[in-house]
């Protein structure tokens, strides 16, 4: 699913059922499996469903738990339609500055 994709749904998949305890400071971010790394997990919230991310060449967001579609093998897979606009704004710049 593209960032892009005008036919995207906001609600693509269920409200997510993961518990932060799955998640630690470090794992890697992906928007879908076996997609490109765009950032790491920074903190994690004691207080509020969310997770702070790192995202390449964008800076730090807030990411609720409802965004996270799921986590496995010290990654964290997002739904893009749950992010915030900023954050997707971020994310389609996260490998600019890479060289080929």
């Amino acid at each position: 699913m593209s960032l892009d994709d005008p036919t995207r749904s906001v609600n693509a998949w269920p409200m997510s059922s993961i518990n932060k305890t799955e998640i630690k400071v470090g794992y890697q971010v992906f928007l879908k499996d076996g997609g490109d790394e765009v950032g790491a997990v920074r903190d994690l919230s004691l207080d509020r469903p969310e997770i702070v991310v790192y995202v390449e060449n964008g800076g730090e967001f807030k990411v609720p738990l409802s965004a996270i579609h799921a986590v496995h093998f010290q990654k964290v897979i997002l739904d893009p339609g749950h992010l915030p606009e900023d954050m997707r704004v971020a994310l389609r710049r996260a490998h600019d500055a890479e060289t080929l």
